[in-house]
């Protein structure tokens, strides 16, 4: 089957059985126009449309642009915090990431999950790192949390209940950031960078997930309870936790 319709606005048109690139999302139709399509898209979010055997390509398409309209608060929002913090992970976001973990201190980072629907709601939070320079902030945005406010963008409402500035952009370079793993010295190992860090004051040497488990493990000292290991730290040799994530190990 071949499509003669013309989809326009930027849409590149492949008349491959009928294939649309949008962007980077891929439309694949089979049967058309009697089955409904199926259709792949980079959204952070089910993209959902209506469809009769009269719809056309420029249905979809129209549909399409809805969504994506609906979208933009939710990615000015990603926008705002690219611009201006140091995001560590993911390295390259793509339009449909909803999480972003951002640098805070040289040993310390924020991991936030943000609702697609909701952008300037408050966000799923999570610290990384040690327990002295973390519990603070859970004590700030736990007293604050009354103060956030819909109205103020995400980025703004976090530096006032946690009372902090992030790192400017424009002031530091992200390798002020960027600590390799005290066992395998990468920064980055299998796309993961690290996220556990010694609770010592005078340490707070971070390490991979993966490369602490492993040595852990090895050492006759350590011992292990449920899903949690603890051992001794590989620098200074004070005792570290390790909570297992079989999603990481």
């Amino acid at each position: 089957f071949q499509c003669t319709e013309f989809i326009s606005d930027g849409t590149e048109f492949l008349r491959e059985k009928v294939r649309i690139n949008i962007v980077d999302d891929v439309f694949f139709l089979c049967q058309y126009p009697r089955e409904q399509p199926d259709c792949l898209v980079d959204l952070p979010v089910q993209f959902s449309f209506s469809w009769t055997p009269q719809s056309s390509l420029l249905s979809i398409h129209s549909q399409f642009l809805a969504a994506l309209e609906s979208l933009k608060e939710f990615w000015d929002v990603l926008d705002e915090i690219d611009d201006k913090t140091w995001v560590l992970e993911p390295e390259k976001p793509t339009r449909s990431s909803t999480r972003r973990r951002i640098a805070i201190g040289s040993s310390i980072s924020l991991n936030i999950e943000i609702d697609p629907r909701h952008p300037t709601m408050l966000p799923e939070c999570y610290f990384l790192g040690a327990d002295h320079v973390v519990n603070p902030l859970k004590i700030k945005l736990n007293s604050n949390i009354h103060m956030w406010n819909p109205e103020n963008s995400l980025l703004k409402n976090l530096k006032e209940i946690l009372e902090v500035d992030f790192p400017s952009r424009e002031a530091l370079e992200k390798s002020d950031f960027s600590m390799d793993c005290g066992i395998c010295y990468a920064y980055r190992l299998d796309g993961a960078i690290p996220d556990q860090v010694c609770d010592d004051s005078h340490c707070g040497q971070s390490f991979h997930q993966v490369c602490l488990y492993e040595w852990l493990r090895g050492l006759p000292s350590s011992r292990q309870s449920f899903n949690v290991i603890f051992g001794e730290c590989p620098y200074c040799s004070k005792q570290i936790t390790l909570k297992i994530s079989t999603k990481k190990i």
